[in-house]
């Protein structure tokens, strides 16, 4: 066979890997949107943004001004978008698998801590760029810090179980990263930069758990785990392995080639983490990870946002979500098929809760001492929870390409789009889809916003926006749908599927949200009886 630098040239020879040219190409391999614009009609109602009620194809925000709401902006997230970003942070070639790939010893860390590369690389040598990700003039990152060069090693291959089908990287550790005072917390790309040329990205999240922001948005790094194939197995799918998928999977380890290391963060979150940032919203953030060691600090805000694809969350995790839900924090669900399998987490020789746990039956052993934390679908016994108690709707079926269809064009949510009842908002639904239905254990009086036909694997059926006010006041929306966070891509970018009504409906969800219980202004008014399917 070779030694594994042999074996790894060998490979770089054989499978070139596309250059990646920016994330809007990315969100393309990811979601499969391939469209530039929505149709949408004109409307001489008044709100209507642009010419002819249509919406505006700026990149920039759908308003040309901030509304006085006291407490949803910050000075502070305004003046750091505000300094020159670059597009540098873009790689412009990921060589092949193993030509360098790292990852780090904790998914997120608040300024003063340290965090730990462990990089594997051919290259003599290699440096760690760190950019914060945000809006930057539309250019998406900003570089905050810069490594002198570090010795390259070629370090070895992954241990593996064979009783779970856990891959992990026993590396040795390569160059610390000092979280420095001032780094803002948000969502930052460590790009590894081999002397050689080949890059690859290893996300990293600065938090502050003393933050009292108006938002709280979550890296649903389960999710990227979840689908992580490195070393073999994901909890999908082993190849040249003895078992059909992972049982377990492990943070120890880089994140697979296919978004160039950043598991699903450039297809799935950028984007609406670059809105945010354009509007100056007074905002935090934090991981899946940190949402389940600390679920109670979510009470510390007015809104959680999850993003485009947010589906392995632990009990503890939903049920954090529910208790600040219930004191009237406004939950944000922008993705479909979130909330759907349920985790528990275990220690590596790593750390703390950095293996993810997911048999996906009753076959699990700890069934058998604590039947609750079983990893389950929620829906499924012995958990029982369906996710549609908590978001207003749950996942149906995959995968799917549609159009968003409107129904209910008066309601808040569509101000200043200018949009009409019936209209069509060319292929927002998809892959993935999620369905309001009455008896599916959820709140009946769910306010239904679009209402989109759709086929997935032979049946027709219906994906939902949807959104219901709890007794708190909380407010809780969901877009029902996968592709909702692609299209709020500056149109800009490479392939872009940037849609302006899109852009509209998500900074008037945001706004509305950071005002606090948002059912107080806007009390959901129940409209889903007599829809078609329903």
């Amino acid at each position: 066979m070779g030694s594994r630098l042999e074996r790894v040239q060998q490979r770089r020879r054989q499978r070139r890997r596309y250059t990646v040219l920016g994330f809007g190409l990315v969100v393309l391999v990811a979601v499969g949107a391939f469209v530039f614009a929505s149709r949408v009609a004109p409307n001489e109602s008044a709100g209507a943004v642009g010419t002819r009620g249509s919406v505006s194809t700026s990149s920039s925000t759908t308003t040309t001004t901030q509304p006085a709401v006291t407490g949803v902006y910050s000075r502070l997230v305004s003046e750091e978008n505000a300094r020159p970003g670059t597009a540098a942070w873009r790689l412009s070639d990921q060589g092949a698998p193993g030509d360098i790939e790292g990852f780090t010893d904790a998914t997120s860390a608040q300024p003063g801590e340290i965090v730990t590369l462990r990089v594997s690389t051919v290259a003599p040598s290699f440096t760690v760029e760190a950019y914060r990700m945000g809006w930057y003039q539309g250019l998406g990152g900003r570089l905050v810090w810069t490594s002198p060069a570090v010795p390259g090693q070629l370090q070895a291959g992954p241990t593996w179980s064979e009783e779970t089908g856990t891959a992990e990287a026993r590396w040795d550790p390569s160059v610390e990263v000092p979280i420095l005072d001032a780094w803002m917390p948000g969502s930052y790309l460590l790009k590894l930069v081999a002397s050689t040329g080949q890059q690859r990205w290893v996300p990293l999240t600065v938090r502050d758990d003393a933050s009292t922001a108006a938002y709280a948005v979550m890296n649903a790094v389960t999710t990227w785990q979840a689908y992580n194939r490195w070393g073999g197995c994901s909890l999908y799918h082993c190849s040249d392995r003895g078992a059909d998928r992972a049982t377990v999977v492990s943070f120890d380890r880089p994140y697979d080639a296919v978004a160039g290391g950043s598991g699903d963060f450039v297809g799935n979150e950028l984007p609406l983490i670059m809105r945010v940032e354009e509007l100056g919203l007074d905002v935090t953030y934090l991981t899946s990870v940190d949402l389940h060691q600390r679920p109670e600090l979510l009470a510390r805000h007015k809104g959680l946002v999850s993003l485009g694809h947010d589906e392995y969350w632990s009990k503890q995790m939903r049920d954090g979500a529910e208790q600040a839900r219930d004191a009237g924090v406004n939950l944000m669900f922008l993705g479909a098929n979130a909330v759907y399998r349920q985790i528990r987490f275990e220690p590596s020789p790593g750390g703390v809760d950095r293996r993810v746990v997911n048999y996906r039956s009753g076959a699990d052993p700890i069934r058998r001492v604590d039947p609750a934390q079983t990893t389950v679908s929620f829906r499924e016994s012995p958990v029982n929870r369906p996710e549609a108690t908590l978001i207003g709707q749950q996942y149906e079926c995959n995968p799917v390409r549609a159009d968003l269809v409107v129904t209910d064009p008066g309601a808040w949510v569509w101000a200043g789009t200018g949009v009409t009842a019936g209209q069509h908002l060319e292929i927002v639904v998809g892959s993935e889809y999620d369905r309001f239905r009455p008896g599916d254990g959820g709140p009946r009086n769910v306010q239904v916003f679009a209402h989109s036909p759709v086929r997935c694997r032979g049946k027709a059926s219906y994906a939902d926006v949807t959104y219901y006010t709890a007794p708190s006041g909380a407010g809780v929306f969901a877009t029902g749908t996968n592709y909702w966070v692609s299209k709020l891509n500056p149109p800009e970018f490479p392939e872009s599927p940037y849609n302006p009504v899109i852009v509209r409906v998500t900074q008037n969800v945001l706004l509305a949200f950071g005002e606090g219980p948002a059912g107080a202004a806007h009390p959901s008014v129940p409209n889903w009886e007599g829809l078609p399917g329903l």
